[in-house]
């Protein structure tokens, strides 16, 4: 086991660093199509979470520059309303609008989507951006460990109160998910809430990114025949406030070598805006591409066996019937 995790890790060092930085985005640009960025979503809704800073804002503003109506997912309403007045004075574009809601809080996120599905509005693009690596343990009010409760507890709940209303928007609804690089690190596990060991806050946070690569491609096959499409993508390593705060050896260690939030946010517009026909549902993306979700060796494939009890445990959890 010790092998297989060094390996894990050693693999992914390599491979990120051949992909992941900022140079490596301008050298896989050099095959992107100018095309797919020029379309216009005017009349589409699309519901980004953590919009106020980071990746979240740049795809909130990406989207808002396409015309596209944008509902901004935010904890801290400062911040929001900060963000939102920006993105509305950057992109011309007055359909920008603030939600406020806690991501960590199953309870929060269904009172947000009882107030937004009362606007009776089709959501055509969901995108799953809050996250969080919080390098303590910390439980939240509802019993929750905090990096578990937003990133895949937060997710899960999101999405399914969410289906209703992108299942109005259908076929041309689909759901994004921004995951890490780091899931390549690590199995899928049945310990949520890292019950087994001592706490690792990086650690926790690949299993939660594993986790929602695993919750993609079970969506996508429960909900083939609702048309909704699911996909999940990683942005490479960007430079955003979350990752100063939480990773900041590895922040000052890749100074200058960090993509902006733009070029991280590339790849979830890119989705937002294509055709479904050229996409796959239940795919993980990278640099608008199809990208593996395992690496060579790291057996971490069969994990992926688990995602149904894994699925009955978070309904459990958030109390969805």
């Amino acid at each position: 086991m010790f092998l297989l995790k060094t390996w894990r890790q050693t693999a992914f060092g390599v491979f990120g660093y051949m992909n992941f930085t900022k140079s490596a985005f301008l050298e896989h640009a050099k095959q992107f199509k100018p095309e797919d960025m020029e379309k216009r979503i005017d009349g589409k809704n699309c519901v980004v979470t953590g919009a106020n800073s980071g990746i979240g804002y740049a795809t909130a503003e990406g989207l808002a520059s396409r015309g596209g109506t944008v509902y901004m997912v935010c904890r801290n309403k400062e911040r929001g309303e900060a963000a939102l007045s920006e993105i509305r004075s950057s992109t011309g574009n007055p359909n920008v609008h603030l939600e406020v809601c806690d991501l960590s809080s199953v309870n929060d996120i269904k009172s947000f989507a009882a107030r937004f599905s009362s606007k009776e509005v089709p959501v055509h693009v969901l995108v799953n951006n809050a996250g969080l690596l919080e390098n303590s343990k910390i439980t939240t009010s509802e019993g929750f460990e905090l990096n578990f409760a937003v990133n895949v507890l937060g997710t899960y709940t999101m999405t399914e109160l969410m289906r209703p209303m992108l299942e109005k928007a259908a076929p041309d609804s689909r759901v994004i998910t921004v995951s890490s690089g780091g899931m390549y690190t690590t199995p899928l596990t049945t310990d949520l809430q890292f019950s087994d060991g001592n706490f690792d806050g990086v650690a926790q946070y690949a299993r939660n990114k594993r986790a929602q690569v695993a919750l993609t491609e079970n969506w996508a096959e429960m909900y083939k025949d609702k048309g909704i499409s699911f996909y999940s993508m990683h942005p490479g390593w960007a430079e955003t406030p979350g990752v100063a705060k939480s990773l900041p050896s590895f922040n000052e260690r890749f100074a200058g070598k960090l993509r902006t939030k733009e070029e991280g946010a590339d790849t979830v517009v890119w989705l937002a805006l294509q055709p479904k026909e050229k996409l796959t549902s239940g795919a993980f993306y990278f640099d608008r591409a199809e990208a593996p979700k395992h690496l060579t060796f790291s057996a971490t494939k069969g994990s992926h066996a688990l995602i149904g009890s894994i699925v009955d445990a978070l309904r459990s959890l958030a109390k969805i019937s």
